[in-house]
């Protein structure tokens, strides 16, 4: 049997969650980040849900989403809603889930040509 390596398509996309990384194409993130179809922002300043507020809502918005997704890490958390109340403002949609929920249900929706960014917490 021949096996071959797909991928799926032009848009960055997550390989693999594990409790401390992700790993997006070929590379190995370990800190928090944010994730659009066309480029990873790194060192995301974030360590947890409970830190989120409004002052991070500009850089999610800056990738230009229609839908934002939060990765909490291994289990879901909410954050404040000052921060969520930021995107529904906007008219953006926010959904909050664990890391590889999220990871999942961005690959499925930048594989559909979305405008969908990820924002991943993984522990300092």
């Amino acid at each position: 049997m021949d096996l071959s390596l797909e991928r799926p398509g032009d848009f960055l996309f997550v390989r693999r969650v594990a409790n401390n990384a992700i790993t997006v194409v070929d590379r190995e993130i370990t800190a928090s980040f944010l994730l659009a179809p066309e480029r990873a922002v790194e060192h995301w300043p974030v360590t947890s849900a409970a830190a989120l507020d409004e002052s991070q809502v500009d850089s999610i918005l800056a990738l230009k989403p229609e839908l934002v997704l939060l990765g909490t890490g291994t289990r879901q958390q909410f954050p404040p809603a000052a921060f969520l109340a930021g995107f529904l403002r906007r008219g953006i949609g926010v959904e909050v889930m664990d890391n590889a929920a999220a990871a999942r249900t961005y690959d499925l929706l930048a594989s559909e040509g979305r405008r969908v960014v990820a924002a991943f917490i993984l522990p300092a």
